[in-house]
């Protein structure tokens, strides 16, 4: 079109002014300038054989942009007009380029990298019908390299590397507009040959610069381009034989790309020169960062190679070996750089986790015992470094990253019992478990508080309120450390008891001092409180290590003592006196040194006791109105680890072991003494620190999630409720007596739940009804006191009137979250009544969003927790009332502006809880433990009569109340968000045009929606056409 009407120099000069218009500061021009001559740019594209002007662009504009521009035309015209191309014009054009590039050393980069994209394109294209051969490309390459200069070195790297990116992944090729299945089928044809042509060429050029002693500026530069291709090409994600077009984008998709070349790349990776080479490059560059990341991160690939590449596991063998014994000679003696510490932690965990086994212990012993010993070297050696970016608070916690991923492989080394004997990493794992607790403690146990490297720890750390608990953050690391201190539990055991017990005994004498500080002096004198901080940071991290070693995370299975803690309990228990042990256990006021024979306790019970004693100099320290120097978070850790212990070791289940500890039984198991006691002391714990700790909400959270795992075994329970403080703390929460009522809302509804499932514990009938009198009732009644004054509709938005709607809310929640299927008929019942006074208060607290939300969660808790247990006839009488919550929450939001489309969602709060109900109404479709209303015999009759509706139909109905809620602005902001990021993502102007375009039509209609047939069938064709319109834009690359 444009080419055709004017010549060359009309249109260089027309598309030189356009340039200028596009380059322009925004002042400068305006919108329509500016479209214009994108306009000018998109025509000159696309018009026909473009080649002879483009030619002569080149060749005599000085403008870089149109350059540019005459670049991508030929690229897009050449793909466009293929077919219609002779194969000797076509090469021609291809040798052009090149020769320009190669003329024009000082070309912008950006104008060069798209001229050799363009070559890349015409190499993609023709290699399928074979009208291109790459050999010629690679003969004039290597020329290029063994020119000398670095210049067109650099060119012959940029070359390879647009071929590379062109032929690598559907996300880095052009948008070319062919299908996926061709650039996949274009892949898999270039990975057998050409980029193992590649690989071969750039490892010459790394080995003709690895034999040079020194490099110049300008030959680093060279040596760095081509490393990073080497890096490109072993990161290369080879694509199976056949994989559909669907499939071909979620396998590129994948992060870490593991080493799986076809077999035809056997000679070339199996040649251990080319190994070797790599272990060359790296100790030539490792103090060099930048080059250092992507040497490193070549052998890291190296070490994951597997697949088809092997012949065999003998050849697996011989490469591992290879391997581990040029890393071993590349790292030992040396001080890792921080630039390579990932890279290499990332070698080690593929060596052990890609490699099988079988083949790991197949290398000579001799080797492995001394990969082992580099492992266990570089794990200390890391985690020091790791703590010490903690103290200077880096950004980029390289070491931390690298500490994590060697504490990972040696979990997966240490839990493979079938390859490796027991004890055979006993003496490793000591040296990491000992060095991670010297990083943690304070001096003289440990490093934490000392100068390293010259830089001092912070006196004061301040800890943001966001920042996330240790015991979170570090969960995996600790899992880690707990395991290694399992396997070596001779030496962690007795190791963490005595550092424990010391520092309790120091902490006691601390506050005492600080006690008689404060007789003698009662003013608001300063106390110096480091010695305090110091060993309550050190308590802290001794607690958690301790909960990870004696338990496991145990999200939904049943908790089991690890067996290498039982094990050892059992080994040792001739040499244990239980009497002691018991007096151990039992006395947690007193030193455990300080009790006859106490060297033959149980070193299990003997650990747990030291916890306990630092419990105990906690609640002395309250009981003696020292609270303000306690640490909330020493609080948090006692009452997590104590609730970690007693899920798995409190009224110890034997039916689950083959073999079970005797000090176990007797001290915590079943009918004992020992587990009275244990379970007393805990139920103390928890009342003390609700008393104390009432303003501490995640301390008092803590507190009540222990009280939950006391009361929800009913074996535990049976015990909770025979002590007296139990039936106490009932009474006093269900009056509302300080100070439980100044816990916050999240604690009270856990506390409810405790007190619930506390009520199912075996009791006779009387003294059930007395508890359900004292625990229920008391909410009942007051709660319809409340609602049914007389004039509640005027005093219900009263601050008193307004708490106690919401602490009987609140309470709702946690009764429902209680449900077990034994007690749902009870508590269905129960709750039931409630759920009819909740739907009237939809209708007087209408304009109050809070309640409304909370009020909804009351039947999304009871949906959730009961739905699955309910026969027909129950399930119905959910079904009614949640149907009638949904036509009261209706009628009173037709209408309800929500002034801002965009904002967060709490401003949409009550749809989504309305919604999350719905699905909790939904799942009874799949999971459903009712046949009949079996649970409920004896409760209440309840029969269906003769009625048979779906959670389905239920759902379905509700969705029909809810959608026009969804206001016309919601929706349209919603939909217009998912167009405009479909629509940015495209950057080709045509295509974006009739994307926008076909958006437009498919919603053209400016009603509002409605689930009548006439408008949906409308919808479904306007759908199909919307489909037929861009289906094939959207499926193509």
């Amino acid at each position: 079109m444009m080419a055709a009407a004017l010549g060359p120099p009309e249109v260089i000069a027309q598309l030189e002014n356009a340039a200028k218009v596009l380059m322009a500061p925004p002042s400068m021009v305006s919108n329509e300038q500016r479209q214009h001559a994108e306009h000018i740019f998109l025509s000159f594209r696309k018009s026909k054989s473009p080649f002879a002007v483009c030619k002569h662009i080149l060749e005599t504009s000085k403008v870089d942009y149109v350059l540019f521009q005459a670049a991508t035309a030929i690229m897009e015209a050449v793909v466009r007009e293929w077919v219609l191309l002779e194969k000797g014009s076509v090469e021609s054009l291809r040798t052009f380029l090149l020769t320009y590039v190669l003329q024009r050393p000082n070309l912008q980069k950006y104008v060069r990298e798209q001229i050799l994209l363009a070559v890349a394109v015409i190499v993609k294209r023709g290699s399928l019908d074979k009208s291109i051969d790459c050999k010629s490309i690679f003969h004039e390459v290597s020329q290029l390299i063994s020119s000398g200069n670095p210049t067109v070195q650099t060119l012959a790297c940029s070359i390879l590397t647009a071929l590379l990116s062109e032929f690598s992944s559907s996300s880095k090729t052009s948008n070319i507009g062919l299908s996926m299945e061709f650039h996949g089928n274009c892949k898999r044809v270039f990975q057998e040959e050409d980029l193992r042509q590649i690989f071969v060429l750039t490892v010459e050029v790394l080995q003709e610069f690895s034999r040079r002693d020194s490099l110049s500026a300008q030959m680093s530069s060279v040596f760095q381009r081509y490393l990073a291709l080497a890096n490109q090409v072993l990161s290369w994600n080879f694509l199976p034989p056949s994989l559909g077009r669907h499939y071909i984008a979620m396998f590129e998709s994948s992060q870490n790309v593991l080493l799986k070349p076809t077999e035809s790349w056997r000679e070339t990776l199996l040649d251990r020169r080319v190994m070797e080479l790599f272990f060359t490059v790296h100790r030539k560059v490792r103090e060099d960062s930048d080059m250092a990341q992507d040497s490193v991160q070549c052998l890291a690939q190296l070490a994951c190679l597997h697949g088809p590449v092997f012949p065999d596991e003998g050849s697996q063998v011989d490469y591992l070996a290879r391997f581990i014994e040029g890393l071993l000679s590349t790292i030992n003696g040396i001080e890792i750089e921080d630039s390579e510490a990932v890279g290499v932690s990332s070698i080690i965990s593929n060596l052990i986790t890609v490699f099988p086994r079988s083949v790991l212990t197949a290398i000579p012993s001799e080797l492995f015992s001394s990969f082992v010993n580099c492992l266990t070297h570089l794990t200390c050696s890391f985690g020091r470094s790791a703590a010490l970016e903690e103290v200077l608070d880096k950004d980029d916690m390289v070491y931390m990253e690298a500490y994590d991923k060697l504490l990972e492989s040696w979990l997966t080394l240490v839990q493979d019992d079938k390859h490796f004997h027991k004890g055979f990493f006993t003496q490793h794992a000591i040296q990491v478990f000992n060095s991670y607790i010297q990083c943690h403690l304070a001096a003289p146990d440990g490093t934490r508080n000392l100068t390293a490297n010259g830089v001092a720890s912070r006196e004061e750390e301040e800890i943001s309120e966001l920042q996330e608990d240790d015991r979170d953050q570090f969960s995996d690391q600790l899992a880690s450390v707990g395991m290694l201190g399992r396997i070596a539990a001779e030496h962690c055991m007795p190791l963490l008891t005595s550092l424990l017990e010391e520092r309790v005994t120091r902490l006691h004498g601390q506050l005492q001092r600080h006690q008689q500080q404060l007789l003698a002096s009662p003013g608001p004198g300063a106390i110096d409180n480091r010695m305090l901080d110091d060993l309550y940071e050190d308590i802290h991290w001794l607690i958690l290590v301790t909960g990870y070693l004696l338990a496991d995370d145990t999200q939904g299975e049943t908790p089991l003592i690890p067996p290498e803690i039982m094990e050892y309990s059992i080994k040792h228990s001739s040499e244990v006196d239980i009497n002691t042990t018991l007096q151990i256990l039992g006395s947690p006021g007193e030193k455990a040194s300080s009790i006859p024979g106490y060297n033959r306790t149980d070193s299990v019970i003997r650990l747990l006791s030291a916890v306990l004693r630092v419990s105990e100099v906690e609640s002395r320290a309250i009981r003696a109105d020292l609270t303000h120097l306690l640490s909330p978070q020493m609080g948090k850790d006692i009452v997590w680890f104590l609730k970690r212990w007693a899920k798995t070791y409190l009224l110890v289940d034997e039916k689950l072991y083959d073999q079970i500890s005797l000090p176990f039984s007797t001290a915590f198991g079943a009918d004992t003494e020992g587990s009275q006691w244990v379970v007393g002391y805990l139920l103390q714990k928890v009342i003390g620190n609700l008393s104390v700790w009432s303003s501490e909400q995640d301390l008092a959270n803590d507190t009540v999630q222990l009280l939950v795992t006391l009361v929800e075994r009913r074996e535990r329970a049976n015990l909770v409720i025979q002590c007296e403080n139990w039936w106490n703390l009932a009474k006093q929460f269900a009056s509302r007596s300080p100070p439980l009522n100044f816990l916050s809302s999240p604690v009270q509804r856990t506390l409810m739940k405790a007190l619930v499932l506390g009520g199912f514990a075996h009791m006779d009938t009387e003294t059930k009804q007395q508890y359900w009198t004292e625990v229920l009732q008391p909410l009942q009644q007051r709660f319809l006191r409340v609602i049914n004054q007389e004039n509640f509709q005027q005093v219900c938005q009263q601050e008193d009137v307004k708490q106690e709607v919401t602490a009987t809310l609140e309470a709702l929640c946690g009764i429902a979250e209680a449900t077990q299927i034994d007690n749902v008929a009870v508590l269905f019942n129960f709750l039931m009544d409630f759920l009819t006074n909740c739907i009237g208060l939809m209708e007087v607290y209408k304009n109050t969003p809070e309640t409304v939300n909370l009020i909804i969660e009351v039947f999304v808790e009871v949906a959730h927790k009961q739905i699955c247990y309910l026969g027909e006839a129950k399930a119905m009488s959910l079904y009614e009332a949640c149907l009638t919550l949904l036509q009261v929450y209706s009628k009173n939001n037709v209408g309800r502006q929500r002034l801002d489309v965009t904002a967060e969602e709490e401003q949409y709060q009550d749809l989504l809880l309305v919604m999350e109900l719905l699905t909790n109404l939904l799942s009874k479709e799949f999971i459903d433990f009712s046949d009949t209303d079996e649970v409920f015999r004896g409760h209440e009759p309840g029969h269906s009569a003769g009625r048979s509706v779906s959670a389905a139909d239920v759902v379905l109905y509700g969705v029909n109340l809810i959608l026009p809620l969804m206001s016309q602005d919601l929706l349209k902001a919603e939909y217009s968000e998912l167009v405009e990021t479909l629509l940015s993502s495209q950057q080709d102007p045509v295509i974006y045009q009739r994307l926008a375009d076909a958006f437009n039509k498919l919603t053209a209609s400016s009603t509002p929606p409605t689930l009548d047939r006439k408008q949906k069938m409308a919808f479904l064709k306007s759908l199909e056409e919307f489909m037929a319109n861009v289906g094939g834009l959207l499926c193509v690359k």
